[in-house]
């Protein structure tokens, strides 16, 4: 054992000459695919491809396909007789399968130089940036219903993002050292966690299928992906093009499967070591009660992460921009049908700006298309998701028309014959503490409440108290003292907070994003201590002058 750490010791001394600034990466540049652009043509020729097909996709376990017979389809929102995918649930047999062959292949993995993994996400970052960049902007628009925009700045720059500064991140920590004293060397090691990592991804975005199941991968772990039904073909594609970069087999297994059937095999197995979860609050706490209960069987006590989305505000003060808030409302509330875990979903504005924010807010709606975004390009946002959140949206704006509380100003209908189309929804609530201002809706659905201006400071501290989230939120206003109060008062009400600027739009290495409370467990993705989470560091003294003596100098 001392052999092998002197070795690790020595060889990460010369890596420690590996320069820092070789590392360099930048954010992906967001095409804007105009009329006559090349990548207009390429995305629509790949859209034709896809157009009526129906995709296979099998379980993959190291370079094993595997079928079950439980077999699934994915629609498309916008066209639910499209079936885009047809795919199979692993069984608990083929959970376990895939949980022996992963940690079969983790030391190997583990002790693989960090700059070897670390290439082959650059590769695939290439690989999407690239080749492959209409195919999966493609599938995530007809299997997830997002327009060109909305999967441009997903499945290719976030998702290139996550990839180019994880790695770049994974290789700096190598640099991160303790100090060494006369006479020793202290190196710290960044291991992999010992056990596998379960990824749990969701529909709403591409790239973070792809962080979850990619990053613990970069830092030396082995995982098992259980991707969302409904973004079944992008985040195969996402896994194809892993392997492609040159992703070994059994690192990630590819393991679609229905979700407390996931659940209860990754938590039993005393091999688990994480869970890297997206989703819903009572999916996680389910997954997190199921860990507590079976505490004493694993080898460590598992990492838990999970990002579980909000209820996202608009702050808005009569020093405000009227035209930037509007903007920014429309964009946050109804970008992707509001299906964002940072959406704005309540709005506060203040009396003496209503009248004309309201007007604007009204007139900008009758200008929104909603429709088919691969045939119609101007379509500004599409159908959600599927059968399931069409009727739990349908309910919420049953509930506004019939409470006393409660305005639809615009809006309101939906229709599911061809696909799960919901309305872009503007209420006004008489009441801030209406049930509306505190669940999560998940849908394109906003609810102002119009207060009297001089009682904005109560109306800070009702922002923070009303939901159980704690994801984003911004506050509009030109007054410098006010933003100060509201930054102060509004602490803790949002893990990423702006100022004069939409709930929405994170960027991988400008605002790494998660929330605390309800919102999840506020870990960061697109940060540089994100890659932290999923290492077991050790760290190793090697001593160069021998110990002669027991006693200590006092004793003599």
């Amino acid at each position: 054992m001392l052999r092998t750490r002197a070795v690790l010791c020595q060889s990460f001394r010369r890596f420690r000459t590996f320069s820092c600034a070789a590392v360099e990466v930048k954010n992906e540049p967001i095409l804007q695919f105009l009329e006559g652009s090349s990548e207009r043509a390429a995305l629509q020729k790949a859209l034709n491809e896809l157009k009526g097909k129906t995709e296979e996709i099998p379980c993959v376990v190291g370079d094993e396909q595997i079928w079950t017979k439980d077999i699934r389809y994915q629609l498309s929102p916008f066209n639910h007789s499209h079936k885009v995918a047809k795919f199979c649930y692993a069984d608990k047999d083929v959970l376990n399968k895939a949980i022996i062959a992963s940690v079969s292949a983790r030391r190997e993995w583990d002790l693989k130089p960090v700059q070897d993994r670390a290439q082959i996400l650059f590769k695939a970052a290439d690989l999407i940036s690239g080749p492959h960049r209409a195919e999966l902007l493609a599938k995530t628009m007809i299997g997830q219903g997002k327009t060109v925009v909305q999967a441009e700045i997903d499945a290719a720059a976030e998702l290139i993002d996550f990839f180019r500064f994880n790695a770049k991140h994974a290789i700096e920590l190598e640099h991160q050292q303790p100090l060494s004293g006369d006479g020793s060397t202290n190196t710290m090691l960044y291991r992999g966690l010992e056990g596998f990592v379960a990824a749990i991804s969701p529909f709403n975005f591409t790239a973070i299928g792809g962080n979850l199941a990619g990053t613990p991968a970069l830092m030396g772990n082995v995982v098992l992906w259980k991707p969302s039904d409904t973004a079944m073909s992008a985040s195969y594609a996402v896994y194809k093009i892993l392997r492609e970069a040159g992703l070994p087999p059994n690192v990630i297994q590819f393991v679609p499967a229905d979700g407390p059937v996931f659940g209860d095999t990754i938590t039993a197995s005393e091999h688990l070591a994480g869970i890297n979860f997206t989703g819903s609050v009572p999916t996680f706490k389910q997954l997190w009660k199921q860990v507590a209960e079976n505490l004493d069987r694993y080898r460590n006590f598992p990492r838990v992460a999970g990002e579980c989305g909000g209820k996202n505000f608009h702050f808005v003060h009569q020093s405000a921009d009227v035209g930037s808030v509007v903007m920014g409302t429309i964009r946050s509330a109804f970008e992707y049908g509001g299906q964002k875990c940072s959406a704005c979903s309540r709005m506060y504005v203040p009396g003496a700006l209503w009248p004309r924010i309201r007007q604007e807010l009204l007139a900008v709606h009758r200008q929104i298309r909603l429709g088919n975004p691969v045939e119609d390009f101007s379509t500004f946002f599409s159908a959600v998701i599927d059968n399931k959140s069409f009727s739990r949206i349908k309910k919420w704006l049953d509930y506004a028309k019939s409470s006393p509380n409660l305005t639809i100003l615009a809006g309101g209908q939906c229709d599911d014959r061809q696909g799960y189309f919901v309305e872009p929804t503007i209420i006004e609530t008489k009441d801030p503490q209406d049930i509306i201002m505190k669940e999560e809706i998940f849908g394109p659905v906003l609810t102002v409440y119009v207060y009297a201006e001089e009682d904005y400071r109560n109306v800070l501290q009702l922002v923070d108290s009303t939901s159980p989230y704690s994801l984003t939120g911004a506050v509009f206003a030109l007054d410098k003292s006010v933003l100060a109060e509201a930054g102060k008062v509004l602490r803790n009400a949002a893990g990423n907070f702006y100022i004069n600027d939409k709930s929405t739009g994170s960027v991988v290495a400008q605002q790494p994003f998660g929330g605390s409370r309800a919102s999840g467990t506020n870990d960061k993705p697109g940060g540089p201590h994100y890659v932290l989470r999923w290492t077991s560091p050790q760290v190793v003294k090697e001593t160069h002058v021998p110990l002669t003596e027991w006693k200590y100098p006092y004793m003599g």
